[in-house]
């Protein structure tokens, strides 16, 4: 068994929730902060057998997608104002970040 932790834009939470769903593997979600952007992401725990875990990243890679967003930067506190840049930047965001971790035992109650 194998616990898959995939963080994701919550852009992406609602289609990717549906989309396990509908291919039957149950999901916790957690709202979480990401700490590059200070944005909003889930984060989903997908319990699933080996066997299932390629269908599983499938899902994942299906229907988190990149995608670029300007951002305004955070001004520099104390440190060097030479390489501050005061206007957004466009940056890549989304896709998802995934860990695929092994169970020794689950149990429910």
């Amino acid at each position: 068994m194998k616990l898959i932790i995939a963080v994701v834009q919550d852009q992406d939470s609602n289609r990717l929730s549906t989309a396990l769903m509908a291919n039957n593997f149950r999901a916790t979600k957690l709202a979480t902060t990401g700490g590059f952007l200070k944005s909003g992401n889930t984060t989903f725990m997908v319990g699933t057998d080996d066997i299932r875990v390629d269908r599983a990243l499938q899902i994942i890679k299906e229907n988190c997608k990149s995608r670029d967003q300007l951002v305004a930067p955070v001004s520099p506190m104390g440190g060097n104002a030479d390489s501050y840049v005061p206007y957004p930047v466009e940056v890549e965001v989304g896709g998802a970040t995934v860990f695929v971790l092994p169970v020794d035992q689950f149990l429910q109650f």
